[in-house]
């Protein structure tokens, strides 16, 4: 390398160096703790939210139960979505601030992308669609199970399924059973199953046993910045996001 070569490197480093970072790169990220109902709508989101409020955001996901247990244990967080009982919770032990309302979404059964869809349209179609699973899935966890396990007692077939059932901790890995091949029936919220690579939504539960999970926002009690963190709840929440909630199985609450 040339004695020209090197002086103009040095040059363009010691400027490079010497250059101001821009103020997104200054501002730290807001930190965020999602459930993984809410997860496809902000993935949606993220972009235009994270130009809007000039930070970017590190989102972390889990279920509701997941995300409190890390909550209460102290971990720092500046925003926080979940579902509104959970957010109730956090509310009365003084974790969170101001709740905002986001979304619901009701539950569906999802299969492998290209497998047969069973009939689900009644509840005498969807009892025999769970006889006839070789196996089902869902989240141990998740804010889903209580219903579904209602749903299969007034089905009248709660002894018989649990031979079948594999509960996993999130919905993301029971998606991923049915993804792989190892479970044939996915129950959980329809906007977890709409955005899972591998899985096909066969539809919403019958009415009769159709329950909505809402979702709320809010910002930390010990925010970095609660100022930035109510502008990246507005941005979410805001009357623009409607055909995003559509188009990821959720509506307005």
């Amino acid at each position: 390398m040339s004695m020209r070569n090197v002086t103009t490197g040095f040059v363009f480093l010691a400027a490079l160096l010497a250059a101001p970072a821009s103020p997104r790169a200054q501002a730290s990220s807001v930190r965020m703790f999602m459930s993984n109902g809410y997860r496809a709508v902000f993935e949606d989101l993220s972009r235009s939210c994270e130009q809007s409020i000039g930070r970017a955001v590190t989102a972390q996901f889990g279920t509701s139960t997941s995300l409190t247990q890390r909550i209460n244990a102290g971990e720092p967080f500046d925003v926080v979505i979940m579902t509104t009982e959970a957010m109730e919770d956090l509310g009365k032990a003084g974790k969170v601030g101001a709740r905002t309302a986001l979304g619901r979404s009701g539950i569906g059964i999802g299969v492998r992308t290209g497998a047969r869809k069973p009939d689900i349209r009644t509840p005498e179609a969807l009892k025999a669609a769970f006889l006839g699973a070789k196996s089902i899935t869902y989240a141990g966890a998740g804010a889903s199970r209580p219903h579904i396990e209602r749903m299969m007692a007034t089905l009248g077939i709660a002894d018989t399924m649990p031979q079948k059932t594999i509960l996993e901790p999130d919905s993301v890995r029971s998606a991923s059973k049915v993804a792989g091949g190892e479970a044939e029936l996915l129950i959980t919220l329809i906007s977890e199953i709409l955005p899972a690579p591998g899985v096909e939504l066969v539809g919403p539960l019958p009415m009769q046993f159709q329950n909505y999970v809402s979702f709320a926002a809010a910002t930390g009690a010990k925010a970095a910045s609660p100022e930035v963190g109510k502008a990246l709840i507005a941005c979410i929440s805001g009357p623009n996001v409607a055909a995003t909630l559509k188009a990821k199985g959720m509506e307005r609450p």
